[in-house]
């Protein structure tokens, strides 16, 4: 150390000329200015980060078109021009750019049976449908012994009896999950009238019915949520003492997503048990709002369910009203094992499902359609093309074991990612889709594990342990 020092010193004292100190300055600089520029060129050559991930032979289209071309509208054959437009989210156009192939070859659905089922390692044994049975069962008993729902009441001649009592007639209809629930639980062992053994409570207004209501209307729903719920609190200590943390209310049409914009104290606090369900949109709250499924109601089941004969690889006909159907459109309208419909079917889509091995649920202007419970209820393993979805019932049910989620990204490869599920994997999912038929259906009276006690059972899942006594009238908040 000392010698250093003292080299450092009698260097200091020396004198150089202007052109050698000149020299020595512009020496270190230029070292580094070249250090940089040769690591510059090995990142470009070497690195993803400056490379096209449309490059991979693996994720190259069926067209030559670039992957904005996914979101453009399109000619058929024919000439006729698909249209479609885009909801306000945009979610759509979130296409994830810089992902690569790695995202397709890592796909669970080209792995080998013994680790997509879970049959090596640590992984969660994927043949299950539900995450824990045991728990499931045990909990499903108490939940059925226990559980108390209080609602709030109004009279056949309110003036709104339209849209807060439940109907006297089975529902029909792509939003009928919402009137069967109001039907069921009415009419249920949960209800009670004493409020203060209630562990939820329920607000009985149908975002359905005040759509197609002339005196609120679209227009008007948002009114009409702030006044009901100014209505409750002000009537009824219960909405005050918890912010509405423990009330719910139920819709299975879009339009209840913003239903409660005049309500944001609802929003953010109470249970929204919905069919639209996707957590890309600010509102959505997956650890307390419940997944709804929409189910169209079938009158019985498929006389050839259990002998229809799969010649058919995938299934999809429905409204290109989105730049992801328009996707899959693009790539698969003309091939041979996947069809692909642009519009309704002249025909009942129900045969086409029978004899599918996969049925495609593409998200249209929403995440949810009843395509998924169409698929379940022909016993077709249903896929999932909905980023973002939360699907129905997933704190229940190991949707890995019953169906097949994949990417908008991996449109272009969807075939490659059907065809790589091999005889045994497919034999599994399919024998679990009929396993799990039963928590997708609404039926009058309700039977146990159906629809109706499955979202009960989600319910009861965010109830709250806690209430504080406000007064010794057995008042408790």
């Amino acid at each position: 150390m000392g010698k250093s020092s003292v080299v450092i010193y009698h260097v200091s004292r020396q004198h150089y000329t202007p052109t050698f100190k000149v020299f020595f300055f512009l020496v270190p600089i230029s070292l580094a200015f070249t250090s940089f520029f040769l690591i510059f060129i090995y990142i470009y050559s070497t690195s993803k980060i400056f490379t096209n991930p449309q490059a991979s032979p693996y994720l190259e289209p069926a067209t030559n078109s670039s992957l904005f071309d996914l979101i453009i509208p399109f000619s058929t054959d024919n000439n006729e021009t698909i249209p479609f437009s885009i909801d306000n989210t945009a979610e759509d156009l979130f296409f994830d750019l810089p992902r690569t192939t790695s995202y397709a070859k890592q796909n669970q659905w080209s792995l080998g049976l013994g680790d997509l089922f879970g049959f090596s390692g640590d992984n969660m044994n994927n043949t299950e449908i539900y995450h824990d049975s045991d728990i499931f069962m045990e909990d499903y008993k108490e939940m059925n012994e226990s559980f108390k729902i209080f609602v709030y009441p109004h009279k056949p001649d309110d003036p709104f009896a339209n849209v807060l009592l439940p109907v006297d007639f089975d529902p029909k209809g792509h939003y009928a999950s919402e009137l069967y629930f109001k039907k069921a639980l009415v009419n249920s062992h949960f209800i009670t009238k004493d409020p203060n053994e209630a562990d939820l409570f329920y607000m009985p207004f149908s975002i359905a019915d005040m759509r197609h209501d002339p005196r609120i209307g679209p227009q008007g729903l948002q009114d009409f949520i702030k006044d009901y719920i100014f209505n409750i609190s002000h009537k009824y200590p219960y909405w005050n003492r918890t912010g509405g943390a423990d009330h719910f209310y139920v819709a299975c049409h879009s339009i209840g997503r913003i239903a409660m914009d005049k309500a944001v104290e609802a929003k953010e606090s109470s249970i929204q048990v919905v069919c639209s369900s996707t957590y890309f949109v600010a509102g959505y709250f997956p650890h307390k709002d419940v997944s709804m499924p929409q189910i169209w109601p079938k009158e019985q089941d498929p006389k050839k369910l259990a002998s229809s004969k799969r010649n058919q690889l995938a299934f999809f006909a429905g409204q290109v009203n989105s730049p992801v159907r328009a996707a899959l459109l693009k790539h698969w309208v003309n091939d041979t094992e996947i069809f692909a419909h642009f519009g309704r079917l002249e025909t009942d889509d129900g045969e086409e499902q029978l004899r599918s091995k996969f049925c495609l649920h593409v998200k249209g202007f929403e995440v949810n359609t009843a395509r998924v419970t169409d698929a379940l209820h022909y016993g077709c393993v249903p896929v999932i093309l909905a980023n973002h979805y939360d699907l129905p019932f997933s704190d229940i049910l190991n949707w890995k074991s019953f169906s097949v989620v994949v990417h908008y990204m991996d449109i272009p490869v969807l075939k490659k990612i059907l065809q790589g599920i091999s005889f045994e994997e497919y034999s599994w999912l399919q024998s679990n889709v009929l396993k799990v038929r039963k928590h997708f259906k609404w039926n009058v009276p309700p039977v146990d594990y159906d629809a109706f006690y499955m979202a009960m059972y989600e319910l009861w899942l965010r109830r709250s342990a806690v209430r504080v006594r406000l007064s010794a009238s057995k008042e408790y908040i």
